[in-house]
Formats: C-alpha cells, structure tokens, sequence
C-alpha cells in the first residue's frame, strides 16, 4: 500500500519522519523522493540483513536517511537518541518482507526446507523450535489459536507434542498436514499458513511490541503530524483500531472512519497483500 501511505503521510513541511519498520526501504525511498530536502527520514529495524539493504538503497539520500537497529516498541528512546523531539509522520507497516519470507533462510516460509527460527531480531533468544519443542500443549494451542485464527489449533499443538523434536520447516508443516483434515485445507493458502503466522508472532512478541509503541508514537505526533499503521492480522488490527478510537476523544482525529484496503490490481501483482489494512490519526492539538 505505497501509493496510499504516501498520499496520507507525506509531509507538507520540514521535519522527521520515522518508518519504525524500514525493512528494504521501499516506504523510506518513496518519501525521500516525493518531498523536499528539509524532510528527513530516521528508519528502524531490528532485522542487521534487512538494514544493511536498506542502506544502500537509501545512501543516494546521504544526510537525510539516518537507519538505526532496533525494535520500534523502543521507538520513543530511539527518537530521543537522535535529538528528534517531535515527527511530521510515522509509519509502521507490520509483518514480514518478501525478502524475509523468500531469501533470510530463517523459516518464515514453507517453501524450502529450512531451520525453526523466525525471528526478526537474529539476537533475540527464543526461536520456533524452542516454542514447538518446549512449550505445554494447551498453550501451544493457545498460540496457534490465537495469533493464528486456526480451527484446528487443538489437534495441531497435539501432534507437535506427539511427534518432538521438530526440527525443519518440513517436520512443522507435515505435522499440520497431518493434524488438519484434508476436506478443510484452505483454497487459497497453504495450509501451514496460519500456523506459521501464530508462531512467528509470538516468537518476535509482535502483538506487545505494537501495544508498546503506539502510545509512544502518539506523544511523538507534532501537531498535523499522523501515523499510519499498516496490519496484516486481525489481532493487529484490532489493537490498533482500539488505540487509535481511543486517541481520537482527545487531541486526536482518524482519518478515515475504516481501514483502507489493497486495490485489486496490488493484490494480482502482490497476493501477500490481500490482507493488509492501513489505518491514520492525525494529531490536531497538543
């Protein structure tokens, strides 16, 4: 959802803007090239490959793409680090990148044999397998539930547990085959795809690391100054809807009374974004 990120959270005058989610830099490059030298960009990830692309991508922009590692629940610290007191727009599009998914070899996908790892942050210390191998059934199924929206998390946490270690991506994705009857596989998903969702999630804490920041970023608003949340989850999307309702009864105004969605052509050239939803607020008084 560029074009649309673009359009609501370019700013009109000098200042900082903070994408607390650069991954390659797709979102930064575009807002450094559509508005005027007086706008800077500082960039967070905490994914070191992710940031070293996005590096080079932005380095023609010298001085005003400034990358920093680490996780945008510390997104107020990190903005006082680099002497930002106020920003224009930030920008948190959640998920995973293409890039991770297809290239970091971290089993974010189903598509290769790969090692149970999954996490964002490569320095972080719980890995998928830890969770698989580790974890009490009813509270894997919690999890595959939960942050999965799976039907079948029961039967899939109890044949993890029956058939430990799991060790590959293939050992994760032959259980869920197994656990979920053939008659009610999805059609357009692979079957594994929520399962993999639900653990990548808690692995990386996505959901607590969103309900720690927006708070943060909404104190970073200058006046005028909006934040766009780009979701790929309902569990996202329902923290933010709550949090930003909630920010609109004092200070604050949402752009749009529902989440705007990919047009039909992005999601024919980009399947993976069927799902997302991009919700604004816009600060209007301190």
């Amino acid at each position: 959802m560029l074009d649309e990120a673009l359009f609501l959270l370019r700013p009109r005058s000098e200042g900082w803007v903070i994408d607390g989610t650069v991954g390659m830099g797709g979102h930064a490059e575009a807002m450094l090239e559509w508005t005027t030298d007086d706008v800077r960009v500082l960039g967070l990830d905490a994914d070191p490959e992710a940031l070293a692309r996005a590096r080079a991508r932005l380095a023609r922009f010298g001085a005003r793409a400034v990358l920093h590692r680490g996780s945008f629940r510390e997104i107020g610290g990190i903005a006082r680090d680099h002497h930002i007191s106020t920003a224009r727009s930030v920008l948190l599009d959640l998920g995973v990148s293409s890039w991770q998914i297809e290239e970091s070899g971290r089993g974010f996908s189903f598509a290769a044999p790969e090692p149970l790892d999954m996490r964002l942050n490569p320095d972080a210390p719980r890995t998928a397998a830890d969770l698989v191998n580790r974890l009490p059934e009813a509270e894997l199924a919690r999890i595959i539930s939960e942050y999965g929206d799976e039907p079948f998390a029961r039967r899939i946490a109890a044949r993890i547990v029956r058939h430990r270690p799991l060790r590959s991506t293939e050992d994760l994705v032959a259980a869920v085959r197994a656990a979920v009857p053939r008659a009610r596989w999805p059609r357009r998903t692979h079957v594994a795809t929520r399962a993999f969702q639900a653990l990548r999630i808690a692995v990386n804490d996505e959901l607590g690391a969103l309900s720690e920041a927006l708070p943060q970023v909404a104190a970073l608003l200058a006046i005028g100054g909006r934040c766009g949340v780009i979701s790929f989850h309902s569990g996202e999307d329902r923290i933010v809807k709550r949090t930003f309702r909630a920010l609109a009864s004092d200070a604050f105004a949402l752009l749009e009374p529902s989440p705007l969605r990919p047009g039909a052509d992005e999601v024919r050239a980009n399947p993976r974004a069927r799902s997302a939803k991009l919700r604004v607020v816009e600060r209007l008084s301190r």
